[in-house]
């Protein structure tokens, strides 16, 4: 495993992050999630990314519960803030980061974590709230530095034109081959301010594994197939897309890696990116995805990878 400096912090991250979406504490049983976080130490992952809403606080437990007994400097601990906890409790807000940093610590058995990350961009709350709010934070040592998720160019700008808080290290986009939104923009204006990327469904919520097939149902306990789980992948399972998934098989096999490593390479391949979350159900999924950290791919590969995703996305 091989770790890059996330932004201008000290700290130093697995170029592979376990998440925690739709896995832990909800779509996962616990000694399955347990075994997985077990390997993910095995393989060198140091980096944990989570978030309050992930289960209304139940991923936050049980990571909490599996992670009691391991030295605190050992593992970088990331969580996020914005989406509702309760019918009252939402937003970015000083009451709701004061009150819901404290309530994440409390079920992450903790008395900091490494990263707190605003969830989405909340436009109900004055950003220069938001800002002092989240530099208290810091300061009162609760966290060690501050993120964010899909807030757009211009409010990453504003954020950063205003004097005298803590600065932003990480942006969590979704990106991957089938989803470049982020290079528009996001990525070079983060660039240019010591602001790492952490990405979010590099695999496109497992579609870039190739377990999909075009015309045919999804497997078995993938998924596509799960009541919990399943909610977020819709629009990537048009025929037009699987087949151009299957088209990159062979370049996979060219570069001597399997389609997800193939996947994760490429994402990796962006010097902005500091890690790629991939969640996982079985500890065998995160070995395959853990060997992605420092495969060397032919950029001819990639370009004509990135031909056959543009084509998928009507481009």
């Amino acid at each position: 495993m091989l770790y890059r400096r996330l932004g201008s912090s000290d700290l130093e991250v697995s170029e592979i992050a376990l998440g925690s979406w739709l896995t832990f504490g909800v779509g996962v049983a616990a000694d399955r999630a347990r075994a997985v976080v077990e390997e993910s130490f095995r393989l060198g992952i140091n980096f944990i990314d989570t978030a309050n809403v992930y289960g209304r606080g139940a991923a936050e437990e049980f990571l909490g519960e599996v992670l009691k007994g391991r030295p605190r400097d050992s593992y970088v601990l990331a969580t996020k803030v914005y989406f509702p906890m309760s019918a009252i409790d939402r937003g970015l807000s000083r009451t709701q980061i004061e009150k819901q940093i404290d309530a994440s610590l409390r079920r992450l058995r903790t008395d900091h974590v490494d990263l707190y990350q605003c969830h989405r961009y909340d436009e109900a709350t004055p950003l220069e709230e938001t800002m002092a709010a989240l530099a208290d934070a810091v300061r009162a040592g609760k966290t060690r530095y501050i993120g964010f998720s899909e807030w757009p160019a211009e409010r990453i700008r504003a954020a950063l034109e205003i004097p005298g808080v803590e600065k932003f290290v990480s942006s969590q986009p979704q990106y991957s081959l089938l989803w470049r939104e982020p290079e528009k923009e996001v990525i070079p204006l983060c660039a240019a301010n010591g602001i790492s990327q952490i990405v979010w469904s590099p695999l496109a919520q497992g579609v870039l594994t190739g377990k999909y097939r075009p015309g045919a149902p999804p497997p078995p306990g993938s998924r596509a197939t799960s009541e919990e789980m399943g909610g977020f992948i819709d629009w990537l399972l048009r025929d037009r897309t699987l087949e151009a998934v299957q088209r990159l098989r062979p370049l996979a096999a060219e570069a001597g890696l399997s389609l997800a490593q193939f996947a994760l390479a490429w994402v990796l391949r962006e010097p902005n990116v500091a890690s790629a979350i991939v969640g996982a159900s079985r500890p065998e999924q995160l070995a395959e995805n853990a060997a992605a950290s420092g495969a060397r791919v032919d950029p001819a590969l990639f370009a004509r990878a990135e031909a056959i995703a543009a084509e998928a996305r009507g481009e």
